[in-house]
């Protein structure tokens, strides 16, 4: 049955990837953490310069599975309903309806997020964290799978509002596209010479399927003694010299998850600590809250992640396996 489990959630992930990689040239990294995101039900932030490919990446992961895709423009003047929804008179019924958002999706591309004001930020809160959202006083249900992939600028600050800390939590993974090497800049151009492979993308993978493989990675065995060790890095956060705010047990969770999620990409059904190893900067380096002259330094929380890695000792008398 274990043996079982991590074929189902394999499968599922081979058969996205490959469709990805019919559009995406590369990157695939980033397009694991995606696919680990989805399997986790958790949400992604990608960060980067415009026209590295972010929007169609996230295009391609939803032209991917068979499942309702809605993309919002964030922009200075956007509301919290214009994500969740509204209540408008029907003169004609001489009563309310609700329109829903376009938060009632199940794959929601919140496109440059930093340019929406707080307040409408702040509309994702709910729906990211309880998967439901709460319109005058009353709580909808948001389908399932449900995941947001957000997108924002790092080099543009005018017209700009930077996520807050809670805000940014609720992300389970935050990654980055970066530019292309030589070669892949090449097979870019040929790939998209005369017309663009995004629009012939069918779907590999039905609702129910991924529904199926979210629902059974939990199953995905992680030892006590693994536990401890994530427990050891998330403590390590919180007393590193240059880190004011060190992660959460929220962390510590999503660390624990994703693990379990590149275990089973890897057709295992037991996590090991090089689990732990890859899952831990996408997920905890945007959970650091680093003092004024860290922040300086580009890269300044993965370089602190990576001394974090460094200094806790690895398991290695523990039983990975389960019995």
């Amino acid at each position: 049955m274990a043996t079982q489990i991590s074929q189902n959630i394999t499968d599922v992930y081979t058969r996205i990837k490959e469709n990805i990689g019919k559009v995406i040239v590369g990157k695939s990294d980033t397009i694991d953490m995606l696919i680990v995101s989805m399997l986790c039900g958790g949400h992604v932030l990608l960060e980067d310069v415009p026209g590295t490919g972010k929007t169609v990446l996230i295009k391609s992961l939803a032209a991917s599975v068979s499942c309702e895709y809605k993309r919002i423009q964030f922009t200075p003047d956007l509301l919290p309903s214009d994500i969740t929804g509204v209540n408008f008179f029907n003169m004609k019924k001489s009563e309310f309806e609700f329109v829903p958002g376009p938060i009632f999706a199940n794959i929601v591309l919140a496109d440059e997020i930093n340019r929406a004001t707080p307040k409408t930020q702040s509309g994702l809160l709910e729906c990211m964290e309880e998967i439901q959202a709460t319109i005058d006083g009353k709580t909808f249900k948001l389908a399932q799978p449900f995941m947001v992939i957000a997108t924002q600028n790092p080099v543009e600050s005018m017209g700009t509002f930077p996520l807050p800390e809670a805000q940014l939590d609720r992300f389970l993974m935050k990654g980055k596209m970066e530019y292309p090497n030589h070669q892949e800049g090449v097979d870019i151009l040929a790939r998209f010479d005369k017309n663009s492979p995004l629009d012939t993308l069918q779907p590999v993978v039905t609702a129910e399927e991924l529904v199926a493989a979210i629902r059974e990675l939990p199953n995905v065995y992680i030892c006590r003694e693994l536990m401890s060790y994530i427990t050891s890095i998330i403590e390590r956060t919180r007393n590193y010299p240059k880190v004011l705010l060190g992660v959460s047990p929220r962390g510590a969770l999503a660390l624990m998850k994703a693990a379990k999620g590149y275990a089973a990409i890897a057709g295992r059904n037991y996590v090991l600590p090089d689990d732990v190893k890859r899952a831990a900067h996408p997920v905890l380096d945007h959970r650091l809250t680093l003092e004024n002259a860290a922040r300086i330094k580009k890269n300044a929380a993965s370089e602190i992640i990576d001394d974090i890695l460094g200094m806790v000792t690895v398991p290695t008398e523990a039983v990975f396996e389960e019995r």
